[in-house]
């Protein structure tokens, strides 16, 4: 993740946790008072009294999924097998950790001339979230469409709640693609390609001079790069943001 910002450390409580999709948790906590971030930026999170650790430690960056209006601050995040993240759905309400933050790049640009096209993959989709639910709440000029790309509809945090958010907000486009259904229990009528040239041709036109934001896991990050500068698109219109496994 790109570094950016003054940090500062704050102590926060965790209010509430729930599953967004499968294997992927959010945390919402109280709020400090005096954090103001930008919609797209993350924190860094420590586990205060870990139950168990390993070499990988007890700090984790996390993209901020919370919009700033909102009363809570949230992170989400899939789980997996590492002793940080084999505590999180078991932290009891009202434990404290600790927050350095915000940092990062990752924002919306100012120019609402020029549109925004969103190449997301997986958990990616948390900075999106809080710069899509920023841009409704403000009703932002921009025009604004997130390719989200995951193997499954089982996969995609907060899915449905992006899917609705077209209703507040006419110049915002969600379009969900779904590259396993094979491995799905659910009906998916979608798009089902990963993020490619196809795709892009498909959504891109008629943008007006798109600025490209892409975000994911490293390899779709780099991919999806390497894709765009192979179809004209210069490093200067891209913009990225890569979540390494941990």
């Amino acid at each position: 993740m790109n570094a950016e910002t003054n940090t500062l450390n704050y102590m926060i409580k965790l209010k509430k946790r729930f599953l967004v999709a499968e294997k992927t948790l959010a945390l919402q906590f109280e709020k400090p008072k005096k954090f103001v971030f930008k919609p797209g930026q993350y924190i860094d999170l420590t586990l205060l009294h870990p139950s168990e650790t390993d070499e990988e430690g007890n700090i984790r960056t996390f993209s901020i999924a919370s919009a700033p209006h909102e009363e809570f601050l949230m992170v989400a995040t899939r789980l997996r097998e590492s002793a940080f993240k084999r505590q999180l759905p078991d932290l009891a309400l009202g434990t404290e950790l600790k927050i350095e933050g915000p940092s990062g790049g990752f924002t919306l640009h100012n120019n609402p001339e020029r549109a925004a096209l969103f190449l997301v993959g997986g958990i990616g989709i948390t900075p999106v979230r809080s710069i899509l639910m920023r841009a409704a709440k403000d009703k932002l000029p921009h025009r604004i469409v997130v390719l989200y790309a995951n193997r499954r509809p089982e996969d995609a945090a907060f899915l449905d709640e992006l899917t609705s958010l077209q209703k507040e907000n006419p110049n915002y486009t969600l379009i969900p693609t779904m590259n396993e259904m094979d491995n799905s229990t659910r009906s998916w009528s979608g798009e089902t390609e990963k993020i490619g040239p196809a795709l892009l041709k498909k959504y891109q036109s008629g943008l007006p001079t798109p600025l490209y934001y892409v975000v994911g896991p490293p390899g779709m990050v780099n991919g999806v790069h390497a894709m765009l500068n192979q179809t004209g698109i210069d490093d200067d219109d891209i913009r990225s943001e890569d979540f390494g496994g941990y």
